[in-house]
């Protein structure tokens, strides 16, 4: 199993943007996206060694725990009850969408493809004091 720890606020991957360029159709990932995503791949890397060798084989499972900032307008008696059970965010970013970023960013760095993945288990988004994702990457039996 791998674990690592993604730190600051958690990034959804972005809606890519097509236009036309020069009477041809290009591609544009919002920059936020691409910088989150390099984030991810550097923790990752740092989880997994730099060496290519190491890239996870067959089917795989992914887990993470995305902690995001408790909001200002809390009252101390929440923010302590919060440290004990953590409430869990039910606003934007979706789940879904911060999977793609966390999953597109290991591509190449703990698996070959993302579409190794054949399991989710226990995603969550919950408030903390400590932004950042914490992610777990298991092979699944073949």
């Amino acid at each position: 199993m791998i674990t690592f720890t993604v730190p600051g606020t958690p990034v959804a991957k972005g809606r890519a943007r097509s236009f036309i360029r020069g009477g041809h159709i290009a591609h544009h990932t919002p920059e936020r996206t691409v910088n989150y995503e390099s984030m991810v791949a550097l923790a990752a890397s740092q989880a997994m060694g730099v060496a290519d060798s190491n890239l996870l084989l067959g089917p795989l499972g992914l887990s993470f725990m995305a902690v995001f900032s408790i909001p200002k307008s809390w009252s101390k008696k929440r923010i302590a009850a919060n440290e004990t059970r953590p409430e869990f965010v039910a606003k934007k970013p979706d789940l879904d969408n911060l999977a793609k970023s966390l999953a597109d960013g290991m591509n190449g760095v703990v698996y070959g493809d993302d579409s190794q993945i054949g399991q989710f288990s226990m995603c969550q988004k919950i408030y903390g004091s400590t932004p950042g994702v914490v992610v777990k990457v298991w092979e699944l039996p073949a």
